[in-house]
């Protein structure tokens, strides 16, 4: 059984959501509502959870605090993601990231823009695929 993470800001709160396969916990550390419009969130997977594929109008960065995950943009090979990695992903590149099956996986999603910045939530990264990275 994985263990999980020491989280430095906190795990928070489970989001429930439809657009994630697994559970998923979310402390919003700042809200963008302070005149800097960049809302960032510490989002905690736990293994074999994963977003669906997703677009953004701006873009994002993800923090990689601890635990295994993976990021992949669409038609390019997967990446494994450690503690200290930083993804940097353009405005409308379609995406998806998550833990591995045997980690935790922590991240900071710094989110420009915030208030221009939608997310287009698309198709769920499927077992069959995501079972097959793992091999």
């Amino acid at each position: 059984m994985a263990k999980e993470l020491d989280e430095p800001f906190g795990k928070g709160e489970e989001f429930k959501t439809d657009v994630f396969i697994g559970k998923v916990y979310l402390k919003m550390l700042t809200d963008g509502k302070d005149g800097m419009d960049c809302p960032i969130a510490n989002v905690t997977f736990e293994p074999k959870c994963r977003n669906n594929w997703h677009t953004h109008d701006v873009g994002q960065i993800l923090l990689v605090m601890d635990g295994e995950g993976y990021y992949q943009e669409e038609g390019k090979p997967v990446q494994h993601l450690k503690r200290g990695d930083v993804v940097v992903i353009p405005k409308d590149v379609k995406h998806w990231h998550g833990a591995t099956a045997d980690s935790w996986f922590s991240h900071l999603s710094i989110t420009p823009k915030g208030s221009e910045n939608k997310t287009t939530w698309l198709e769920p990264v499927e077992d069959s695929y995501y079972n097959n990275l793992e091999k």
